[in-house]
């Protein structure tokens, strides 16, 4: 999500460095974005300076907020949920813009922000357009996302290729041998920019059994090429995925098997593959990209008026 907004920056001319926190190789560039892997604690101080505005966390946003108010620069924090963490960080220095990836999440914690909008996790259809496969996919193997559904699911339909995708985060399960479950193809994790040839490509139907989702990115992205959702209703997957999603209790695999099989029938996926294509073309990012880019722009006004009043 946040590539995706400092994309759109630089897509109106402006310059986005990123400073990594952990020591990655060189410096390289994305899309336009510069990033600059961890080298010691004074990097921030190789930007600041010369910087109109701050983009952080909110995990990480104490250091930002605390080098903004020093060098006079408004800082952007991104909070993603709306956990005890957030909600914490939030009460003791709010920023002066906060994004929210999601209308439940600013409803729950927006009275706390000076200011806030919502960006919903932008997603670009021509990014992960592509054919539906014939697997049923799980991203992410942790319990947390579901992986024990997903295996209940793999046994219950021998006959169906599952497709399980190791996650970036979380203890990840996995069958303990090759033979335990052989319509099982687990792989490695995938970079985001190669979901689409490698996942959503080989992808029928993606299941979200999480515990826990603010918005799900995933299923705004395999929605892109039609493919139905299966998920648990957390307030965010029934914000993202709307009338398109098939919502079942992830504590029920009786319903998830029951809407796994009608999904598999032909007649009833085509149906659904046609409203997931269009929730895709409802969460168009445009709009929310330019607001985000006109938010920023204001505050870096804002921050040129106060240089040009600081004498030299």
């Amino acid at each position: 999500m946040t590539h995706a907004l400092l994309r759109a920056l630089v897509s109106r001319g402006h310059a986005a460095d990123v400073v990594l926190s952990a020591a990655d190789g060189d410096p390289y560039e994305v899309d336009g974005v510069r990033v600059w892997p961890r080298t010691g604690k004074a990097d921030p101080f190789r930007f600041v300076d010369d910087s109109d505005v701050i983009v952080a966390h909110v995990e990480s946003a104490s250091r930002p907020l605390a080098l903004g108010d020093i060098r006079g620069i408004p800082v952007v924090q991104i909070a993603h949920n709306a956990g005890a963490f957030t909600e914490s960080a939030l009460r003791k220095r709010p920023a002066a813009l906060t994004v929210f990836n999601s209308g439940h999440v600013a409803d729950r914690l927006g009275e706390l922000c000076v200011r806030s909008i919502v960006v919903r996790p932008p997603v670009q259809l021509n990014d992960y357009r592509t054919t539906p496969g014939d697997a049923v996919t799980l991203v992410n193997l942790s319990e947390d996302k579901g992986a024990e559904v997903f295996y209940a699911l793999a046994e219950r339909f021998p006959g169906r290729q599952f497709l399980g995708v190791r996650g970036g985060y979380g203890v990840q399960i996995t069958p303990h041998g090759p033979d335990d479950l052989p319509n099982v193809d687990i792989v490695d994790h995938v970079a985001p920019h190669l979901m689409r040839d490698q996942v959503y490509a080989r992808t029928r139907v993606l299941l979200m059994p999480s515990a826990h989702e603010s918005w799900g990115r995933v299923g705004a992205e395999a929605m892109c090429s039609g493919i139905p959702v299966i998920a648990h209703p957390t307030p965010g997957l029934r914000e993202s995925l709307g009338a398109a999603g098939t919502f079942c209790d992830r504590e029920d695999v009786d319903a998830w098997a029951v809407a796994l099989r009608k999904l598999l029938d032909g007649r009833s996926w085509r149906p659904a593959s046609r409203k997931a294509l269009a929730r895709a073309a409802e969460l168009d990012p445009a709009a929310d990209l330019d607001r985000w880019c006109s938010e920023v722009e204001a505050l870096a006004r804002r921050r040129l008026r106060v240089r040009a009043r600081v004498p030299s």
